[in-house]
Formats: structure tokens, sequence, C-alpha cells
């Protein structure tokens, strides 16, 4: 499983790129060599290159990608005789143009056009935001809680459905629909671009039945959602969570090819949070969840607005990611003192 992330701006914040901004410096490539040469002769020669033009990680970008020409996962699946074979010239060009694109600061994701999470490998395609390992961790949670038995958890009837706003290349409900068959589920996006990006991976990956996908912005139209959603188990979105004033700390990486708009998340980073939260009970049934991943910062800042604006709405926990970070905030719907009475009587 390829569990790092290799854009070192992955979705985190307050630090620069190699360069300080995201200004990228004009990069030449090497030659291609006149006479042929080996797989690891290859790597060493883009590694050292890598080295000198400052790209990040750049052992495990000429690994990924020497590795993905001779249709491995990582080059310690490969025999070493093969790596010790002469490339053919057409591997051999196939390398320089590759390794030419990470050399422009294209993530290696968008290089070789996939990428695995959990256990899935996935079409990867710029602007489309890119998994990154937290959000293996938030598919975690919400799986801890659906795969509960009836009567302990959320979702307990036998056909539950999950909603996922912001899919992106669809990682996390297709994620989801693998582990768990008796679920279905809603994607919902802003961006073409992604919608296409996740019914053809649902498609590769014989899910499209579970699933429906919608080209929609959940800032802009909200009754659209309401009127897709009747009512669903879970609610998961890893959402744009940046703070605005982060953008211009991206590397290059991320700035130049990733959607801002899956990436900003305005001033404070919770504008797209709070109209999720905001929807959440008009689409949850109960007691159904919402599970977030957001900014280290964001968890008491949720929690507190979440009390103050969004009455059926209880703020569950804070879960910490594999780093120890404040990352994934979980909410319940309860019901409103108003359902309370008339339950009462």
């Amino acid at each position: 499983m390829w569990r790092r992330s290799l854009s070192a701006g992955c979705r985190r914040f307050g630090f620069k790129g190699i360069w300080g901004s995201h200004a990228v410096r004009t990069c030449s490539a090497p030659a291609l060599p006149a006479g042929r040469i080996t797989a690891l002769q290859a790597v060493d020669l883009w590694r050292r290159h890598f080295v000198e033009r400052g790209v990040a990680e750049p052992d495990h970008s000429t690994h990924y990608i020497i590795a993905h020409l001779l249709g491995a996962k990582t080059l310690e699946s490969l025999e070493r005789g093969k790596l010790t074979e002469f490339l053919s010239r057409e591997k051999t060009e196939q390398m320089w143009q590759l390794c030419t694109r990470r050399l422009s600061r294209m993530p290696v994701q968008y290089v070789i056009e996939e990428w695995d999470f959990r256990d899935l490998t996935l079409k990867m395609r710029p602007p489309v935001f890119i998994p990154r390992p937290e959000t293996e961790e938030l598919v975690e949670l919400v799986l801890s809680d659906l795969e509960k038995k009836p009567g302990t958890g959320v979702g307990t009837d036998d056909q539950r459905t999950c909603l996922e706003v912001g899919c992106g290349s669809g990682a996390i409900s297709l994620s989801l629909l693998k582990s768990l068959p008796q679920l279905k589920a809603i994607a919902v996006d802003q961006s073409q671009a992604a919608v296409d990006l996740t019914r053809e991976n649902a498609l590769r990956l014989g899910l499209q039945d579970r699933l429906q996908v919608y080209h929609i912005d959940v800032m802009k139209d909200a009754e659209t959602v309401l009127s897709l959603c009747s009512t669903v188990s879970a609610l998961v979105s890893n959402p744009p969570y940046l703070f605005s004033e982060d953008m211009s700390s991206l590397d290059p990486e991320v700035f130049r090819f990733e959607d801002h708009a899956a990436l900003d998340g305005g001033k404070d980073g919770l504008k797209v949070i709070k109209q999720i939260l905001t929807l959440a009970p008009q689409i949850l049934s109960s007691p159904g969840r919402v599970y977030l991943e957001v900014d280290p910062r964001h968890p008491p800042l949720i929690r507190r607005w979440v009390e103050a604006n969004v009455e059926e709405m209880h703020y569950v926990e804070t879960q910490q990611d594999i780093t120890g970070r404040p990352r994934f905030c979980i909410l319940q719907k309860e019901k409103s003192n108003k359902d309370h009475k008339l339950d009462l009587d």
C-alpha cells in the first residue's frame, strides 16, 4: 500500500515550500542517454537531478515512477534482475517524460495517474484533489460506527446510505462501499472534473450501482442537496479547510496543480464546514452522525459554533490523527427539545 503522500504540502498548513513560496524555478531535464541504461541507473540519475533542482522527496518520486513503468507498486516488489536489465528505448523515453513532469513539481500521483487509498487503486488527474493518508483514518472512523451491530450505533437499518460532501476522486465513498456491501452512497462535488473522476473510479471498481454522484455546490445549491437526500445514516466530508491566509504558503506541488476550491475554507477555514453542519439535521436520520476531517485548530471552534447555532447537532468527540494532532470531528443528530416533548406527549 502506498501510504506516503508525495506532495510536501499535503493538506497541512503553516509552512512554506522548497522555494519559500509557490513560485517555481524553470528547470531543464537531463538529455536522454545516447546508449542503453538500466532501471537502477535511471533511478539514480533522476534522483540526483531532483535533489539538485530542489524537488521534494526525490527518492520516493523516482522509485514510484520506475516501479509504475515496470508494472509494480514499489521497487522492493520487483526482482533484482528486472532492475539491472537495460530499459528498452520506449521505456527510457517514458521514464524521461514522466520524470520531466515531476521536475515541473507535478505531484507524483498525477504523474503516474493513479494512487492507492486503503485497499483501492484510484485513477488520478489534475486538478482533482489527491487523497492523503489522514483521510484513510477518517474512513476507519466511519467504518467503526457503521459496522457496529444493530442497536449499538449509527445506521441500524439493513439498507443504509452515506452522503459524502466534496468527493474528489471518490476515495471516501468508494472505500466505504467496498468495505460495506449493504451500504449505498450519495456523493457531491462542486467540480465537474471530480464528479467525472469519481464516476470513472466507481465504474472501474464495479461499485457504480450503489453510488449516486452529482455535480452540486453545497454553498450555492443547498436545496438541491436536501431534495436528493431523504435520510442518511452518515454524512462524511474532507472539506476545504485551509485558512485563506495559508494558501500562499502551500508547496508548488499543491498550489500549482490541485483545485484551490478543494483547499481554501475561507478566512477561518470553516466556510464549507458551517454549511455542512447547518444542513446536517435536515439530512441525517436520528441518531445519524457527521464525520469531518479538519484543521487541527478547528475542533474547539466547531464545538462552540455548533452549540450556539445548530440545535439538533451534538458534538460527540474529537479524534487525533496518527501524528497526534486533533484532526477529526464527530457530531451526532439529536432530537430537538420540541420533538422530545412531542414524544413524551
